[in-house]
């Protein structure tokens, strides 16, 4: 194990290298920090005296701060016994499920803690998440408030208590075979063996880095711990409705990652958009509008709320590949030709196919609804297909180029 450093290039600098990082069979503690100074100096004073010596230990804050707290990692990281380093982000990409990413990226030690800097997760209990894992020859150790011995004291007020439970309710429904095993899949306190984490195959949004874990990586063996959830030591809590409303979009994007998952949300999303459909449609024949114009009208009022649902929920990850006005063209523009293939679909069923009216409407909402659905892959979110020309190009191009 290396011994800390602090001068200039060393561990205790924002650019960190391989070679510095800690030997295998170590553990690696991996620390989001959003202007958190004023808890580093006692986050790495109970660190130092929790972690046994016989435990080669680094710590890693992974950094998306407005404020000094990188300054005072790097002077406080002096007085610790172990490497202490600091990867301040200019763009807090995937916000503290990215910045974890990022620190497991860099950690090379078996065993990875991920830890909150607020002290509300008892520095002591880092050994025993550690040896708990070993024991059990678990690859996912959690610190639990859920389990006897646990508790979450810390979480003040009852909204906050009924959010975290409603959560923890919520996704434990969710993903009942990924999570078996986990009371507490909102805990933040965990270790995990690095050898399980594929970080290039995790798409973190927001501050539920657990949940992505456990879903993506899929560890085998779990095992908890139990722990008090502590008072935060100073600062303020980064819990925001903001936060609440990524922890929703992460929810749906982890459970429509399959196809078919996908297609039933689109489903259901499309289910929603008759409310704003027929309410436009009643306030635009109240108002004295004919109802043919009005129909027309009120559908583009669903294509709109479809949109944004589908934007937010369903393929978030993929808005990168159009701008946002293409994307609600093509999509506006295959939500109305849906109506229009409709009408000859019934037809065709009814005349060719002999079926009575009501199967044939039933069916061809359903050939409708598929073919929409693959259409809307196909076409607005799936990346553009490079043309012909700029794929010779490119293996013409000379290396490093």
């Amino acid at each position: 194990m290396t011994t800390p450093r602090t001068g200039a290039g060393e561990l205790g600098d924002p650019e960190l290298s391989g070679a510095q990082l800690a030997e295998p069979g170590a553990v690696t503690i991996v620390v989001p920090t959003f202007n958190e100074s004023g808890n580093i100096r006692e986050l790495l004073r109970r660190l130092t005296e929790s972690v046994p010596a016989r435990l080669p230990c680094e710590v890693l804050f992974v950094d998306d701060s407005t404020d000094d707290t990188p300054d005072v990692i790097r002077d406080a990281a002096q007085d610790c016994p172990f490497p202490v380093g600091v990867l301040h982000r200019d763009t807090p990409d995937g916000g503290l499920g990215g910045a974890v990413v990022e620190g497991i990226r860099k950690a090379g030690s078996d065993w990875i803690v991920v830890m909150d800097a607020d002290l509300q997760h008892p520095p002591a209990l880092v050994p025993e998440l550690v040896a708990a894992g070993e024991h059990a020859g678990a690859d996912l150790v959690v610190a639990s408030r859920y389990i006897r011995g646990g508790s979450r004291e810390g979480l003040a007020g009852g909204y906050r208590i009924a959010v975290s439970r409603g959560a923890t309710w919520l996704t434990r429904a969710l993903f009942p075979r990924r999570l078996r095993g986990i009371s507490d899949p909102m805990s933040g306190f965990f270790a995990i063996r690095r050898s399980v984490v594929t970080a290039d195959a995790l798409k973190p949004l927001g501050y539920k880095i657990l949940l992505e874990l456990a879903v993506r990586c899929r560890p085998e063996t779990v095992a908890e711990v139990p722990f008090v959830f502590q008072d935060r030591f100073a600062g303020e809590s980064k819990s925001t409705a903001r936060e609440g409303m990524r922890f929703i979009s992460h929810l749906a994007g982890l459970r429509t990652a399959s196809p078919i998952a996908r297609m039933v949300a689109f489903g259901l999303i499309g289910l929603t958009g008759f409310v704003p459909n027929l309410l436009a449609l009643h306030l635009l024949t109240g108002a004295g509008m004919h109802y043919l114009p009005a129909e027309i009208v009120a559908n583009q009022f669903g294509v709109v709320w479809n949109f944004l649902l589908i934007e937010v929920l369903l393929f978030r990850d993929r808005r990168r590949h159009r701008h946002w006005a293409d994307r609600a063209g093509r999509f506006a523009l295959l939500a109305n030709a849906d109506l229009l293939l409709r009408i000859p679909l019934i037809a065709l069923f009814v005349s060719w196919l002999g079926m009575a009216v009501l199967p044939a409407t039933a069916l061809a909402l359903l050939t409708t609804f598929v073919l929409r659905f693959a259409a809307t892959e196909a076409l607005v979110y799936l990346p553009r297909r490079k043309s012909a020309a700029a794929r010779v190009a490119k293996a013409d191009a000379p290396a490093g180029t």
